[in-house]
Order: structure tokens, then C-alpha cells, then sequence
């Protein structure tokens, strides 16, 4: 086929490109934020309740990465994992264990990239993270019952609110996770 340059006066097309009505970037900037969830605690301590969102994230395809309160969290929350009957189960792993990048959960107290390659990042014991845009989705897991961890939660939402992220509140009601405005 011939270039358009050589084609005879009449047969050219001559086309005029215009910008989007749409604003610039607004989109884009909206994908690249980081969606937070927050999960109030109400009926269950976080050990019941991150195995049922583990589950959920791996039955997804996804990877997670769960940053712990401490060293002595990461033991009893691997325990935990290992031991709790629903899901059947939950591969993971955590720096004693070795393999970060066979492991679909990475269990730490360290903010660190994630070395399995995660991109769901779960907050427990009021954990706060400086790489929530390594992240697609973040999960804050706080204890209702306890006023301390109520109200560090509100500041996590306030800084992540002034950050830009897309922000979702969940709280445990009779029938499971209800989305609360």
C-alpha cells in the first residue's frame, strides 16, 4: 500500500486530532492510589479473622504480605495459620522459614518490600507501613473493643485520606463483613 504522501491530491486523507474532553490523568492517578480497607474487629480477634481474608486473597490468585506488631506476633501468628481449620489451609512462610519468593504469605514485623512479591499488604497489632504504594490493596485490621487501637485506626484513615488512597470501611456484623459508609 502506498504512503499517503505519494497518493493523488484527491484520495489523501487529512485527519485533525484533537485532546480528550475527558480532564488529563485523572484516571491514571486514580489507578496508581493505593485502595486501603479498613476491618473493625468486632466479634473476632485477628487471629479468627485474617485466616478467612488470606483465604479469600489466595483463592484470588493473589499474594499477601502480613506485617506483624513483632517477632513474638510473627511465631504466634504462624502458629496459627498452620493450626486453623478454615481455610483447610494457608501456605506461608516467615524469615525463620526462608523462601520468601516460593511463599504466597509473607509474615513479618519488618516494613520492608515485600520479598514474595505481594501485592495485598495486611496491618495487624496497629501497624503502620511507609510503602503503601508498593501496594494495589491494603487491608488495617483493628481491634474495636480496644479504645487505644479505635483511635489510631482514625489517624491511619486521616493520613491515608490526605494521601489521596481510596479508602473503604468494613466492620464485622452477624452475618460477616458489611461495607459501612
Amino acid at each position: 500500500m502506498a504512503d499517503s504522501r505519494y497518493q493523488p491530491r484527491g484520495k489523501r486523507r487529512c485527519r485533525i486530532w484533537r485532546a480528550s474532553a475527558r480532564p488529563s490523568g485523572r484516571r491514571v492517578l486514580r489507578r496508581l492510589m493505593t485502595e486501603i480497607g479498613f476491618y473493625h474487629l468486632t466479634r473476632t480477634g485477628p487471629e479468627q479473622a485474617l485466616p478467612q481474608l488470606l483465604g479469600r486473597t489466595l483463592a484470588a490468585g493473589e499474594r499477601a504480605m502480613v506485617l506483624c506488631g513483632g517477632p513474638e506476633r510473627v511465631a504466634a501468628l504462624d502458629t496459627t495459620l498452620w493450626l486453623c481449620p478454615n481455610p483447610d489451609w494457608l501456605p506461608h512462610g516467615t524469615a525463620r522459614s526462608g523462601d520468601a519468593a516460593l511463599q504466597p504469605i509473607w509474615l513479618t514485623a519488618q516494613d520492608e518490600a515485600a520479598p514474595n512479591g505481594a501485592h495485598f499488604l495486611f496491618l495487624i497489632d496497629g501497624t503502620a507501613s511507609e510503602r503503601l504504594h508498593d501496594y494495589t490493596r491494603v487491608f488495617d485490621l483493628f481491634d474495636g473493643s480496644n479504645e487505644d487501637a479505635v483511635a489510631a485506626a482514625r489517624l491511619r484513615w486521616k493520613q491515608a485520606k490526605n494521601a489521596g488512597h481510596t479508602l473503604t470501611y468494613w466492620q464485622q456484623g452477624p452475618r460477616g463483613w458489611e461495607k459501612k459508609r
